[in-house]
């Protein structure tokens, strides 16, 4: 029997030192459990993805400094081997780094294995920087168990679509009693159980039990949630680690089976998913760059409300500051709501009027253009001072300003560029207005009482910039709008059953609202500018602006 620990780690990235000290740490651990092989997710030394940080000549530097010391601190502990994943520096042609996976066991390397499928589409861009490793299967021996070594998208390949070479075929030749694959897998809708499908299908394919160990954390817009796992031979899944939390796991391996195991963990909603993915990604981004405090733009409208029960959630509401701007154009509702919210997250909230900037700036645009500040100009207007007095906030006061605009908006352009886009980051940028709604419902659901007012759940959606204004003024209803945005931005990379609910939709709507769909088309395309210059978000779904959406600002759509 092999007992396996699993350390579902949360790496920074570049930060070789205390990457270094958790796994020392788990080392530790594992070694008072009697554990045999300790397991790392993949570039958990260096964090996943460290971009062209890799390229700064300090990077591989330090990286070879810490595995040096993990093998000083691997003598300590003879009976524990050990996968690390790692960059390994490529002395031949080609790209200068591999991404690696070594085995080290008594102070000695006693494998390496490099991954060959270097994944370059949607957020990934691994050929920029590593060179795909020789098609040399990695097996390993330990407590007389012959285990194999594939790293994530290695096995992500069969049968052969993407790629010509199928490294896990390559690997089941060599007959192993297990194999295992480290990830660095982020997290959106739908990923968990496309990872079980597709690892179900190889262990079933070639007979082989199959152990998947993936990272945990936030990293710029990417989260990743852990919920490492095991397959049976059949392609049953059988356990699965806690999801979006560091734990040191624990495993057993005999006879080809594992043993020892809790049952996996039921399927959680979508709701459920994005609140914990937001909160840790906040949580995490704030820590490593060393932001204390958030401020926020109270507006009274869902957006904010949700943004700030998130907030409160991550790091707590002490350390949370909302501020109230309104306007000659804002309803009473504005600030009573925002009052009511943070009273109910007990946030601190500032109320500050811009009635008096607005008439100045409108009065000194007067006087040097000779032209009377109106329509979009003064809406913008007015975003763009609550933008600067939100900013002014955060550079007094070191606080992170989140900005709140959910995905409808965004890709629709209904913002205010250097206004309400102003920001660090964005927790709502990938998901829809409707998934706003539902999500701020699922808070008061989970906590069993009013954290968010139904007063800003139930009312109607507006900026709130002009007299009476709606946003159905000059867009369909969110259910609409939300279901069009999904076929044109998203398409394919949703689930199948629900890419064929929302083209079902939109070619049943192109005959009752005919131009409705272009015209959301050219909305998207029009306003990629301003995606461009936005805040980092969030991703929660498969497609989310940024890395995994690269269009051109200047083109013909």
């Amino acid at each position: 029997m092999v007992k396996i620990a699993i350390k579902q780690m949360n790496s920074t990235v570049a930060d070789f030192i205390g990457n270094t000290e958790i796994m020392i740490s788990a080392m530790l651990e594992a070694t008072d459990k009697n554990v045999d092989l300790l397991v790392f997710p993949e570039l958990s030394l260096c964090g996943y993805y460290p971009y062209d940080l890799i390229d700064e000549p300090f990077f591989i530097k330090q990286s070879d400094k810490a595995l040096s010391d993990l093998l000083e601190a691997s003598s300590q502990y003879a009976s524990l081997s050990i996968i690390i994943g790692t960059v390994r520096k490529n002395t031949g042609s080609g790209k200068p780094f591999y991404n690696a996976l070594v085995v080290i066991k008594s102070g000695k390397i006693i494998c390496e294995y490099y991954k060959q499928l270097l994944p370059t589409y949607n957020i990934f861009d691994e050929r920029r920087h590593f060179k795909p490793g020789p098609a040399s299967p990695c097996l390993i021996e330990v407590c007389e168990t012959k285990i194999g070594l594939i790293i994530c998208e290695d096995g992500w390949n069969d049968p052969a679509e993407k790629y010509v070479e199928n490294p896990f075929k390559d690997l089941a030749k060599l007959n192993p009693d297990l194999v295992i694959s480290i990830n660095a897998s982020p997290s959106n809708i739908g990923k968990r159980e496309q990872r079980h499908t597709i690892m179900s299908n190889l262990a079933q394919r070639y007979q082989l039990p199959l152990l998947y160990v993936n990272s945990v954390g936030g990293q710029d817009s990417l989260v990743f949630d852990g919920a490492s796992f095991a397959m049976t031979a059949k392609g049953d899944l059988i356990y699965e680690a806690e999801s979006f939390n560091a734990s040191l796991e624990y495993i057993s391996f005999d006879s080809a089976s594992f043993q020892n195991i809790s049952s996996h963990k039921p399927v959680i909603s979508n709701n459920e998913l994005a609140f914990k993915q937001i909160v840790l990604g906040l949580r995490d981004y704030a820590r490593r760059c060393r932001f204390k405090k958030i401020v926020i733009g109270s507006s009274g409208g869902i957006d904010s409300a949700l943004t700030l029960a998130l907030a409160s959630e991550a790091l707590g509401s002490e350390n949370i500051i909302a501020i109230t701007m309104p306007s000659v154009f804002s309803s009473t509702g504005s600030v009573t709501d925002s009052e009511k919210l943070c009273e109910n997250l007990a946030i601190k909230l500032f109320n500050h009027p811009i009635k008096a900037l607005v008439k100045q700036y409108s009065t000194d645009f007067s006087q040097t253009f000779n032209n009377t500040l109106k329509g979009l100009t003064l809406e913008n207007l007015q975003a763009r001072i609550r933008g600067t007095i939100l900013m002014e906030y955060s550079n007094e006061y070191g606080a992170l300003l989140l900005s709140t605009g959910n995905k409808s908006e965004i890709s629709i352009g209904y913002c205010t560029l250097y206004g309400d886009t102003n920001g660090g980051l964005n927790l709502l940028g990938d998901l829809y207005k409707t998934e706003v709604y539902s999500l701020s419902r699922y808070i008061n659901e989970k906590a069993q009482r009013e954290i968010i007012p139904f007063g800003i759940i139930n009312k109607e959606p507006s900026a709130e910039l002009a007299p009476d204004q709606k946003d159905t003024d000059s867009l369909p209803v969110y259910e609409v709008l939300d279901e069009i945005l999904k076929y044109l931005i998203e398409g394919k990379q949703l689930s199948s059953d629900e890419y064929r609910r929302v083209k079902e939709y939109v070619i049943q709507l192109n005959k009752t609202s005919i131009g409705l769909v272009e015209k959301i088309r050219k909305m998207i395309a029009r306003n990629e500018y301003k995606r461009f210059q936005a805040p980092p978000i969030i991703r929660i779904r498969a497609r989310a602006f940024g890395n995994g959406r690269q269009m051109p600002i200047a083109a013909k759509y």
